[in-house]
């Protein structure tokens, strides 16, 4: 997972251009949706329940990878797709649990970054420059 990005910046450079000034807002739902799909992956695992991690899994993923999100998306994928196998088998994929482990910094990593990028930058305050100074009689 390590040689993934935490942010694929032109995915988000792509995203920004498509949504403008409505970046931050879809940013918020994204952290509201993520933090609830990490924590019912967390609840799957602690139930080993196969079933219950598919679609939080894959809703996580999708949403982390539209948003550049790469190291937590490609997590997520993986944790989804040892899921699916592990339906298909009858069996809880005990391989990926280190990986689902990793989703909640994973996930709290990427949102820290996507924050500061989608965060509006303040344009500079201009100088006025009034007189001599403060204090001096302007002549």
């Amino acid at each position: 997972m390590s040689e993934h990005p935490t942010i694929d910046h032109e995915t988000l450079n792509a995203l920004r251009a498509e949504l403008g000034v409505h970046l931050s807002r879809i940013l918020s739902y994204f952290a509201d949706d993520g933090a609830k799909s990490v924590e019912a992956i967390e609840d799957a695992v602690r139930a080993r329940d196969a079933v219950a991690l598919v679609r939080p899994a894959h809703t996580l993923k999708g949403e982390a990878l539209q948003f550049g999100a790469e190291a937590l998306g490609v997590a997520a994928e993986y944790v989804e797709e040892a899921a699916r196998d592990g339906v298909e088998s009858r069996s809880f994929p005990l391989d990926m649990v280190e990986y689902t482990a990793r989703l909640r910094p994973l996930f709290a990593e990427a949102l820290a970054a996507l924050q500061r990028e989608a965060a509006p930058v303040a344009a500079p305050m201009p100088v006025r420059r009034v007189g001599a100074g403060f204090g001096r009689k302007v002549g």
